[in-house]
């Protein structure tokens, strides 16, 4: 590997903590922590690992998926988020529980639905 690509790896690594502490500071704030896991720049690819009190939050879903919608309009280098809370779980598609809110029911109306906006 050319010290060229290293140097574009880590500048791409840098830009990725960089947003996740300026876009999410209440993961610290709250006593979780997230950090990088894996990081292909070839295929646009990045993991994140929630952990601390990410680990079983309820929330955490929802951080989750704010994460990986806001990452890849924010970073274009950036293709696809992988994101797990260290819980067995890939971000509350799978096995994991997803929330549940007051009044929500299931395929209500046939439509896909991306789940609730995370309040920040």
């Amino acid at each position: 590997m050319s010290t060229d690509a290293t140097d574009g790896d880590d500048d791409l690594k840098d830009r990725v903590t960089n947003f996740l502490r300026r876009n999410f500071p209440q993961i610290q704030m709250h006593g979780g922590s997230a950090a990088i896991q894996h990081l292909d720049r070839e295929s646009g690819e990045v993991t994140i690992m929630l952990g601390g009190a990410c680990s079983g939050c309820g929330i955490s879903p929802m951080t989750i998926q704010a994460i990986k919608s806001r990452m890849v309009k924010e970073i274009p280098e950036i293709e696809k988020v992988n994101a797990e809370t260290g819980m067995g779980d890939d971000g509350g598609h799978g096995g994991g529980m997803s929330p549940s809110f007051p009044g929500d029911t299931e395929g209500d109306d046939g439509e896909s639905d991306e789940g609730p906006q995370a309040p920040f």
